[in-house]
């Protein structure tokens, strides 16, 4: 039986046709206006985005539903933005483990896992990835903090990643506090999330730097991975060559979708698509080499229009000169965003399997020395 594409709980309807790749013209897009087709009412967008995110809910509270129930939040914290150039606030969603309350008086010092929702940075929600937070509280007996990042169309790029970041910086200023040990930290994310979680990398490097041309330093820490879900790569690629080039055009998100995700994030109309912190796989490889963490778990779907991105990205952070432990795996016949599906009956097949392998592995490199 083919399964509905979702995006982030919303099942949405599968385009019907799509053309031949060699239909398709190959020119790849250098700025935000070829990729969008023009630039829409960003009130109009705004007016779009707020009934999705409507539906988006109702389509998330159907997938908390299904036994096991997750885990709600321990507490949430909002912290002001400092790397961005747009003022600002975002939450933080603390998901804590067995153990936590009584840190303070043993002075134990938690791993955390920094993570990303999806939702084509314009919908979704902190909680969204509340069932992989279980399986990190549990098998990592780690700290899950979940980011509320600022959405777009009311914040376009470079928002998300920079609020990305800050997380990041935030967290590594304040892991004593909070009972986190800088020295094990990892990003997770899905989607547009898992996007993040490899820019965020590139964007905290970028800022470190900054900082030493200052004579400034921040405290000792160390990202030991990356758990990136289904990621967008590369926005020179269009939607049309994503779609058109996948084994299931009909399972991929329809045009009314990625078109809204992308006109909303890609602003203004003369964006570099080939910005690292948008496009990663535009990268250089000395980047890669000193803003990736060792390791790197990667997972892409068979009936996604990014697995092609990320199926290249996953095997030139492998090859050398980069040379990254990248455990990677292409899940069989889904498509994007399959594991947060709306079935109030029953987590989406498989998910609960590969949350625990990714979470083994995140143990395993949390405990190397």
């Amino acid at each position: 039986m083919s399964k509905i594409p979702t995006a982030n709980g919303i099942p949405v309807p599968p385009i019907t046709s799509a053309e031949s790749p060699d239909k398709v013209s190959k020119k790849k897009h250098g700025k935000a206006k070829e990729a969008t087709g023009g630039m829409p009412s960003r009130f109009k967008l705004k007016m779009q985005a707020g009934l999705l995110r409507s539906g988006q809910y109702i389509g998330m509270s159907l997938h908390f539903l299904a036994s096991p129930r997750p885990p709600n939040p321990s507490f949430v914290k909002k912290i002001p933005s400092t790397l961005s150039h747009t003022p600002g606030n975002f939450e933080l969603h603390f998901y804590t483990p067995e153990g936590y309350k009584e840190a303070g008086k043993d002075g134990r010092k938690f791993p955390a896992v920094v993570n990303y929702h999806g939702g084509g940075f314009t919908i979704g929600s902190a909680t969204d990835d509340a069932r992989f937070a279980r399986f990190v509280l549990e098998t990592c007996n780690a700290v899950f903090v979940s980011v509320e990042y600022r959405l777009a169309p009311e914040c376009p790029f470079n928002v998300a990643v920079d609020d990305a970041a800050d997380a990041l910086l935030w967290l590594i200023q304040h892991a004593s506090e909070y009972h986190i040990d800088p020295e094990r930290l990892a990003t997770s994310g899905f989607s547009a999330g898992a996007n993040l979680a490899i820019t965020s990398t590139l964007r905290l490097t970028k800022h470190l730097k900054d900082l030493e041309s200052q004579n400034r330093t921040i405290a000792s820490h160390r990202i030991r991975a990356i758990a990136t879900w289904y990621p967008i790569t590369d926005y020179t690629l269009s939607r049309e060559i994503r779609r058109a080039t996948s084994k299931r055009p009909d399972q991929t998100l329809p045009p009314t979708l990625t078109t809204l995700f992308d006109a909303s994030y890609l602003f203004p109309p003369e964006l570099d698509l080939a910005n690292p912190f948008l496009s990663p796989s535009k990268a250089s490889d000395d980047e890669l080499i000193e803003s990736i963490p060792a390791d790197v778990i990667f997972y892409t779907c068979e009936w996604d229009m990014l697995l092609r991105e990320g199926e290249e990205l996953a095997n030139r952070l492998r090859a050398p000169p980069i040379n990254k432990n990248v455990h990677y795996k292409m899940i069989p016949e889904v498509p994007h965003g399959w594991d947060k599906a709306p079935d109030p009956i029953r987590p989406a097949a498989g998910s609960e399997a590969l949350y625990q392998e990714c979470c083994d592995l995140l143990k395993a490199i949390f405990d190397k020395e």
